[in-house]
């Protein structure tokens, strides 16, 4: 997987980090058990900084998407937990997406034309 970090972005770069990874894993570009570069590897290849690194991992293991240990390093979970709702940071995001859309004049239509593309027509509802 190849991570492209946008430095113009408002996004923190650790959160970019994050969110690709955590695409990765849904798209199934990432497989369970599948090992993560090293925190000084990724930030040696992207030129920045290891703490940056560190902090991508460390939120996406506080959140439950992977697990590291000192001997294997960071991996992605075998199981991730699933809770069956969206966090209220989450729901804020896709209020922003739904408003910025609205006003843009985007049809409700190819939003949940979009939705359904992103969620998966063959996932379980």
């Amino acid at each position: 997987m190849i991570i492209r970090i946008d430095e113009l972005s408002d996004v923190p770069i650790y959160q970019q980090i994050r969110n690709q990874i955590v695409m990765g894993i849904s798209d199934g570009e990432l497989k369970a058990g599948e090992q993560l570069p090293t925190v000084r590897a990724l930030a040696l290849e992207m030129g920045i900084n290891t703490m940056t690194v560190s902090k991508a991992y460390q939120q996406l293991k506080m959140e439950g998407y992977i697990m590291t240990d000192r001997k294997f390093g960071a991996r992605v979970r075998m199981e991730i937990e699933k809770q069956g709702s969206i966090s209220d940071t989450n729901k804020t995001e896709l209020k922003r997406i739904v408003s910025e859309a609205r006003l843009s004049g985007v049809p409700k239509q190819e939003l949940l034309r979009l939705v359904e593309e992103y969620y998966g027509k063959d996932s379980q509802d």
